[in-house]
């Protein structure tokens, strides 16, 4: 077994109906520019009544259909942000706690300890996260539930450093199922990292389950100079 092996993003969406909401974070191969990407997906008519759509410091959701929205608990809310020169980016409304805590000078570790897993019990829904550093390097966490019941709340942190070529991936399940999701186990997966944005948007995108996907966010930043550009895809245009 090679723990350093670097996986196929692609393959990983193709073979994989629903993983739920995932980030990847990382490094182009040229050592140029950090990546930032996420995805949401949906089965239920609520969440996928939803779209992207770009706020000045990074981007929301919001409804569709405004007259489907049922309840906007859970599937409204900032998944990405800007705090000062780092990026963060989350599948829930713990964004604003971690911007919050950054903003007056304490840890996104200590922003996390605040939260738990999502209250949709009985899937429990982990909280996911990322914070993408000016340098390249980045933090990703997970929050999840510590035992079928959610009566407890299990919280993992990693950092990593900025490695051409390199990205990784967490996401919220480790596959689809009924009635319980199964959430995701172990360390986010290491992925290959392309050069080029429209390339990495079009092949995260094309192999995303038709059926399930929703929005996509891709961010590629210069780390000379701080520009970036970004990519938001919709299912719902």
């Amino acid at each position: 077994m090679n723990v350093y092996e670097i996986g196929s993003l692609s393959e990983k969406l193709a073979y994989n109906t629903y993983p739920g909401r995932g980030i990847v974070l990382g490094i182009t191969p040229d050592g140029t520019k950090s990546v930032a990407a996420y995805f949401i997906m949906g089965r239920s008519v609520n969440s996928r009544n939803r779209v992207f759509v770009s706020e000045p410091d990074g981007i929301r959701t919001e409804a569709h259909d405004p007259s489907l929205m049922k309840d906007p608990h859970l599937i409204i809310y900032h998944p990405v942000r800007e705090a000062g020169c780092g990026l963060i980016v989350t599948n829930g409304d713990q964004t604003d706690t971690i911007w919050q805590y950054l903003a007056r000078g304490e840890s996104w570790e200590a922003a996390l300890r605040t939260r738990m897993f999502e209250d949709d019990g009985p899937n429990w829904t982990p909280r996911i996260s990322g914070l993408l550093a000016d340098n390249g390097s980045y933090k990703m966490s997970i929050l999840k539930a510590a035992d079928p019941e959610g009566s407890a709340c299990a919280r993992f942190f990693w950092e990593y450093p900025a490695t051409p070529g390199l990205g990784h991936f967490l996401h919220t399940y480790v596959c689809d199922g009924n009635p319980v999701i199964p959430t995701f186990q172990g360390e986010p997966e290491r992925v290959a990292i392309m050069d080029d944005m429209d390339a990495f948007t079009q092949m995260l995108w094309d192999n995303l389950n038709p059926d399930n996907k929703i929005s996509l966010f891709v961010r590629y930043t210069d780390l000379a100079t701080g520009t970036y550009t970004q990519k938001i895809l919709n299912k719902h245009k």
